[in-house]
């Protein structure tokens, strides 16, 4: 045999018997730690469980709320049924039953949302106290990156870890163009009527109508740009540039704003609420639900935002879970008592496509013979929303950056991602490149496509997090643990199930989307990230 022709076999052979051993390779909890605490890496340890569970809810309350309800209430109506805006679950069911399953559009839950609010926080629940066991275990940067490296190995890791950068940036990407549209209802209400073309996206895929119904711009592309969602993105770059102290202590006080709006809301609004508004209560029946439910939770990741953060904070331990509990008994209360007044003061078909349902609806009621009184509580209201977006813009921009921050401390990224700030001891390129990423798109697309984008990834990564305490629990049944799950496998095991369901809820061009996103990852990971891991030689 040539002496080529027997080197080049011995390199794949090489290579086929060591590939494996690397893709499965898991980083150990007790290395991570150490490296995180490196005088070059470490970051400042200055949150406590207020702070943290202010962050959680300055994610979930302010973008869900004000801006994606809408979505998930109304849906995504199409003229033309197409298996591409079908949900997974309808097409599912149809080759169950030897039919199409292809529906018009994605099918909305109308006043059916609280009961998607419920299933969602069940789900919620279950996967919260999963990020609960592995955030007191595993105190590190990255959340659901980090530990899935630490239980199922590094091509996992990297998989989650390319999947979080898609959710948290489409997720930041969905808030900045519902904080653009509460700026335009600022403006009317001001009393200032500035061009459309530079204060919605270049695409609406359900066209732009006025509060009377007429026609702004047909569905589809138009000339313009969403200037306010992509100032907002980089005037919170700086922020977070700056340290995550002075951004939790303007996120604290951004949070007691917004929960004061939420309740004024709900207080006056109650007393404007008709009840034919709720009939009928489910238009769409329990795919409707599943649907809107599927759409909504991608608001959820506030607690996610938590455990990311989880290497600033004083006690991990202690301070994670009661923030990421704590976070989602708080936002599901205002949550359910929201879309209850909403779908109740407004026809739901009214908020379908609506990047400022909640505000929008008030203006409409306020108009009415007896709404003059709801002119102030309007505003409050707005201003509070306002507020309440630039919070959840906050978090979700600090988390992606942490997640990149992770990645390429681990090697996976170029290193420059890792590099601290000399003085502000925070992530400064990778919280750069982050918000320049996510500020540019929020010009170009509406809500309801940032949201369908992010909420696979969303799902995704909870799966992901739920499974690895089962694994943890097998590999490392000795090791330490600030909270643990109650009833062994049996919620972690729920909590997959669940998660699975809702994401059967989206539509089949998301999942296809998706694919290519993490064929695009993986792709990077072989002809790069693998090569420069510290797995790779060993």
């Amino acid at each position: 045999m040539h002496p080529l022709t027997s080197s080049v076999l011995f390199d794949l052979a090489f290579r086929s018997s060591t590939l494996p051993r690397q893709i499965f390779a898991t980083k150990s909890i007790d290395k991570l730690i150490a490296e995180s605490e490196l005088p070059d890496r470490a970051l400042r340890k200055s949150l406590g469980p207020v702070s943290l569970t202010a962050l959680g809810i300055g994610a979930v309350i302010g973008s869900g709320i004000f801006t994606v309800i809408g979505v998930a209430i109304g849906g995504n109506p199409a003229a033309l049924a197409k298996w591409s805006d079908s949900p997974v679950v309808d097409l599912i069911l149809g080759l169950i039953h030897h039919t199409n399953g292809a529906v018009a559009g994605r099918p909305g839950a109308g006043p059916a949302i609280a009961l998607s609010l419920v299933l969602v926080a069940i789900v919620c629940a279950l996967t919260g106290l999963c990020y609960a066991e592995l955030a007191s275990m595993i105190p590190i940067a990255g959340s659901a990156y980090t530990y899935t490296y630490a239980t199922m190995g590094e091509l996992i890791a990297w998989i989650i870890g390319w999947d979080l950068i898609l959710e948290y940036a489409f997720s930041n990407m969905s808030v900045s163009v519902g904080f653009a549209a509460h700026i335009v209802d600022l403006l009317d209400w001001l009393g200032l009527h500035l061009s459309p073309k530079w204060l919605s996206p270049a695409y609406l895929p359900l066209g732009l109508q006025d509060l009377a119904g007429n026609t702004i711009y047909a569905p589809g592309w138009h000339p313009g740009f969403d200037i306010p969602a992509f100032l907002v993105v980089l005037l919170l770059t700086v922020v977070l540039v700056r340290g995550i102290r002075e951004s939790a202590r303007t996120n604290n006080i951004m949070v007691l704003v917004k929960i004061a709006a939420i309740l004024l809301f709900i207080g006056f609004g109650t007393s404007f609420i008709h009840p034919s508004n709720y009939h009928p209560f489910s238009p769409n029946g329990w795919t409707g639900v599943l649907a809107g439910g599927s759409i909504i939770f991608f608001t959820y990741i506030g607690f996610d935002s938590v455990s990311t953060a989880s290497e600033e904070c004083k006690n991990p331990c202690r301070d994670v879970p009661i923030g990421i509990l704590a976070t989602l008994i708080v936002c599901t209360i205002l949550y359910v008592g929201v879309a209850v007044v909403l779908t109740g003061i407004v026809p739901w078909q009214s908020v379908a496509g609506d990047g400022a349902p909640v505000v929008n609806a008030l203006r409409r009621v306020s108009l009415m013979p007896g709404g003059h009184r709801l002119h102030f509580v309007h505003l409050a209201v707005l201003l509070g929303a306002l507020v309440g977006m630039v919070s959840s813009i906050l978090v979700f921009q600090l988390g992606q950056a942490r997640v990149w921050f992770s990645m390429s401390r681990d090697r996976l990224l170029p290193e420059v991602f890792s590099r601290v700030h000399p003085r502000f001891r925070t992530p400064a390129f990778a919280t750069w490149v982050a918000g320049i990423l996510v500020a540019i798109p929020s010009g170009l697309f509406d809500v309801g496509t940032f949201a369908e984008m992010s909420n696979i990834g969303t799902l995704f990564a909870f799966v992901l997090v739920s499974a690895g305490v089962i694994v943890l629990r097998y590999k490392d049944p000795t090791r330490h643990r600030g909270f643990r799950v109650p009833f062994g496998p049996v919620i972690p095991i729920l909590s997959v199930l669940f998660c699975i369901l809702l994401m059967a809820g989206l539509p089949a061009k998301t999942w296809l989307r998706f694919f290519i996103w993490l064929a695009i990852g993986l792709v990077i990971y072989i002809f790069y990230s693998r090569k420069r891991s510290e797995f790779y030689k060993s």
